[in-house]
């Protein structure tokens, strides 16, 4: 797991053939906006969750966001338990983000 800068975190991001971008908050926080592009695996879908990591391509890079980076640091943390070496954490989370979220 590697924690990134909302700044290294978008420029690996958009230099990595392999990106996959997860967005590990709540329904109802997905509801205010995410990333363009972000596939939604709730962490406190707990076995759901597992499962759903379980089905990643362990080949591609994954760029983990929650709100603040504390639950996408978790879920990086389960990510490489699981066997997929390449998550990235965003630090701040999407609150720190410059972006627009759709």
């Amino acid at each position: 797991m590697a924690d990134l800068s909302q700044q290294n975190w978008r420029e690996q991001l958009e230099n990595d053939d392999r990106a996959v971008i997860i967005d590990v908050r709540t329904a109802d926080e997905v509801a205010e906006g995410m990333i363009e592009g972000a596939q939604h695996i709730d962490i406190f879908g707990g076995p759901a969750f597992i499962q759903a990591v379980e089905q990643l391509d362990p080949d591609k890079s994954y760029y983990v966001y929650c709100r603040s980076g504390n639950r996408s640091g978790q879920a990086c943390a389960l990510m490489n338990a699981k066997g997929i070496a390449r998550a990235y954490n965003l630090l701040g989370g999407v609150m720190s983000w410059e972006g627009p979220l759709v």
